[in-house]
């Protein structure tokens, strides 16, 4: 059985929006690329036609490990998070103690993290460390470049 995933609402429309645009407008251009290349003509040395369909190999895997995760995707209820505790879906503002930083981290499932974007997954040290905890708790993440001290100062939808 294949593993559940767990995205929020934005998350799901994300993935829809991907799916669709994959689906209607990037298959039609390699489709495009193909016809094109294949009228340079020998196909068995034509550089462009192998480009073209090695392209669309790799949209068709991506389609498909999409069409995948929604399969098997477990929307978060917007309105099911308790803003008493850190949750997936929480938005929590924390100050790290050693740098006297502040942070706001979006904890979402593993298939929506973006650490550029500052959506922290809830398998990651930071996520599964604040996970459960409410505002004033200080929480200690075991990350790669070390322990890191933090306090929760805000938790939101």
């Amino acid at each position: 059985m294949d593993k559940e995933v767990i995205l929020t609402k934005q998350g799901l429309d994300n993935l829809e929006e991907q799916l669709e645009f994959l689906k209607s407008v990037r298959r039609q251009e390699i489709s495009e690329q193909i016809k094109v290349a294949r009228a340079f003509g020998d196909i068995s040395e034509n550089a462009e036609y192998d480009e073209a369909k090695n392209e669309q190999a790799r949209i068709e895997g991506e389609i498909m490990s999409i069409e995948s995760t929604l399969r098997h995707a477990v929307v978060v209820n917007d309105d099911a998070i308790d803003v008493n505790f850190v949750n997936i879906g929480s938005k929590v503002k924390v100050l790290d103690i050693e740098y006297n930083e502040t942070m706001e981290y979006y904890v979402v499932g593993s298939a929506e993290a973006s650490p550029m974007e500052l959506k922290i997954s809830n398998e990651s040290p930071v996520g599964s460390a604040l996970l459960g905890h409410c505002v004033g708790d200080i929480v200690e993440a075991d990350a790669p470049a070390g322990l890191i001290k933090m306090q929760i100062l805000e938790i939101r939808k």
